[in-house]
């Protein structure tokens, strides 16, 4: 069979600025949640793991670029880390900040590797979260003001731009479980940041809209939900988990509302919002950045907040975080975009698995069979997805370099390039060779 990939397919992988680059603080930056919170020993579960030094990729950058070009990457998605580049947050820009990131995009293409810079990777400038952080109405104009200090900069050499990553990750981790930074606990917070993370991504799409050139789009991460049985009960819940995680954020973002479940679940902690702020959140993309992981088989709960609960399945294949293995998710979900809000351009932004690597290389090799097929399968079911109509025009790779997995530290590695913490050493494993063969292929030898 033929590959369904086609020839300009952008085969690449993924990082963010604070699990890979260490040095926080250097050449003048500013203090960011993330760095706060990892620092925290009543917060972060992997308690002393923090980003302080994490891949040291700030001073490595030619060498991961280097790597990169080895493994024949055509595309490389990383974050900016905002108080690198505006250590208040606001106002004074920091000029060696943002050379950094200049210097990185200018290697990134003098070695045919596309940059898709994502402004927004979980890094809240500590400033702005003395502020109120993302429950503060200004975020919106805050982030806009730092988008265009990076679009005057750097667009043209950047031709696909992220607003966010990951909006409700930010939310429920940061703002309603206090599992991720800032670590709050509050059901009343966390719709209101949701909101605002989505009017600062409206707001930044319009500022690019101003002087950009080329795309800008948003990433999600969302999982196909389906329901334990078939009772009214069970459909019920998980109509509410899909509005919950997929729908709150590509709702407004693409139609301009919210799924009405969202009220009905949040109760007297969901606000009535002003009508002209989803005319702020619904502006034209380009494209849509889908990150799936795994899928969830929810049961009707009353104990939890969506009154639907999970059903674990026993006898699946789980990663070392506990996620299912399940390619046809990813198949299912990126069609399930396509029916819902129409044939938008999309590229997997994220996909990738946390299994157990031997700790050293073994012969100068680091075998990761588990990965491997994990990439196989669900590449697989991203060709599917095009087979079947999607616009599927990229698939980036998480994560390019085992790194700092937020609050777990560093126990679980996703990198295709193993990294001794010690020494900071590289090694790809099996799994970037066979993806590098992927690439070369063209997605042709995944049989």
């Amino acid at each position: 069979m033929t590959s369904p990939f086609p020839d300009d397919f952008l085969w690449g992988a993924a990082t963010a600025a604070y699990q890979i680059e260490g040095s926080p603080l250097a050449d003048g930056a500013g203090a960011s949640i993330w760095q706060r919170f990892s620092h925290d020993p009543r917060l972060m579960a992997a308690k002393g793991d923090t980003g302080d030094v994490a891949c040291d990729h700030y001073n490595r950058w030619k060498e991961d670029v280097a790597l990169m070009k080895r493994l024949g990457l055509q595309a490389y998605r990383f974050s900016v880390a905002w108080g690198r580049v505006l250590p208040e947050g606001t106002g004074r820009v920091n000029q060696a900040g943002l050379d950094f990131y200049e210097r990185l995009v200018d290697e990134l293409l003098a070695n045919d590797i596309e940059p898709l810079l994502t402004l927004y990777h979980w890094d809240l400038p500590a400033a702005l979260d003395d502020k109120g952080g993302w429950l503060n109405r200004d975020s919106a104009d805050w982030f806009a003001d730092y988008g265009r200090v990076l679009f005057d900069r750097l667009d043209g050499r950047v031709k696909k731009w992220v607003t966010l990553n990951e909006p409700w990750v930010v939310t429920d981790g940061g703002y309603l479980h206090g599992a991720l930074a800032p670590g709050h606990r509050n059901m009343f917070e966390a719709p209101i940041a949701s909101h605002n993370l989505m009017r600062a991504h409206g707001a930044a799409v319009k500022a690019y809209r101003e002087t950009g050139a080329h795309e800008i789009g948003l990433v999600v991460n969302i999982e196909p939900k389906y329901a334990a049985t078939d009772s009214p009960a069970d459909q019920a819940a998980r109509a509410r988990a899909e509005a919950y995680m997929n729908r709150q954020y590509l709702d407004p973002a693409m139609l301009g509302r919210y799924p009405p479940e969202l009220a009905e679940m949040f109760g007297e902690a969901w606000p009535d919002w002003p009508a002209e702020d989803f005319a702020l959140i619904r502006q034209r993309l380009d494209f849509l950045g889908v990150n799936y992981y795994t899928r969830n088989v929810t049961r009707a709960d009353d104990s939890f907040l969506l009154r639907a609960g999970p059903v674990e399945q026993k006898h699946a294949s789980h990663t070392t975080t506990g996620w299912e293995v399940f390619p046809q998710g990813l198949t299912d979900m990126l069609v399930w975009v396509k029916e819902s809000y129409g044939d938008i351009p999309l590229y997997v932004t994220e996909n990738g698995a946390a299994f157990y690597d031997p700790p050293q290389p073994i012969d100068g090799r680091i075998d990761d069979p588990l990965r491997v097929d994990y990439l196989k399968t669900h590449i697989a079911a991203v060709g599917e997805a095009i087979r079947r109509g999607v616009d599927v025009r990229g698939y980036m790779l998480w994560s390019l370099l085992d790194n700092l997995e937020w609050s777990l530290g560093y126990s679980k590695r996703f990198g295709m390039v193993h990294v001794d913490f010690e020494t900071l050493a590289r090694t790809p494993k099996a799994s970037a060779h066979f993806y590098s063969d992927v690439i070369a292929s063209g997605g042709a030898n995944l049989d």
